[in-house]
């Protein structure tokens, strides 16, 4: 891998990433759809594809912070101010990877990539598409 660019993420599925709002309405969600997949009702397809969806929130991911280190390829780290992963959150995955830029989108919440696809993609191009460099010492004053 030579680049990654990763939106909304983290690193578990607790209160120290998402809001305590977001993660009962995902808790309530989840625990509804254990109860129905315990039953031998008939579930729909997509009801297999919601539980599995609604699984994977609740469950994971679980990776240590110091996992990240071991990242070396440059990571753009994408959030927005108002996403449903918490800004302090975003900060930390950008501070754990050694070679990491940040974009925190304003006015924005979870979806960037849907809401501002325009300029999510122009910018995710340009950091493909540019070298990456690392800005250090009197390169910080521009």
């Amino acid at each position: 891998m030579k680049k990654l660019v990763i939106t909304g993420a983290n690193l578990r599925p607790d209160s120290s990433a998402v809001s305590p709002d977001v993660l009962k309405r995902v808790t309530k969600t989840y625990n509804m759809f254990e109860k129905m997949f315990s039953g031998k009702e008939a579930k729909t397809s997509m009801d297999s594809i919601v539980y599995k969806y609604i699984k994977l929130l609740a469950e994971q991911p679980n990776i240590p912070v110091g996992e990240l280190q071991r990242i070396s390829a440059p990571v753009l780290v994408i959030g927005g101010d108002h996403d449903v992963i918490k800004p302090a959150h975003t900060l930390s995955i950008f501070e754990n990877i050694p070679n990491a830029y940040l974009w925190v989108l304003p006015n924005s919440g979870h979806a960037t990539l849907v809401t501002r696809a325009n300029e999510f993609n122009r910018s995710v191009d340009g950091f493909f598409t540019f070298k990456y460099r690392k800005i250090e010492d009197r390169e910080r004053d521009f």
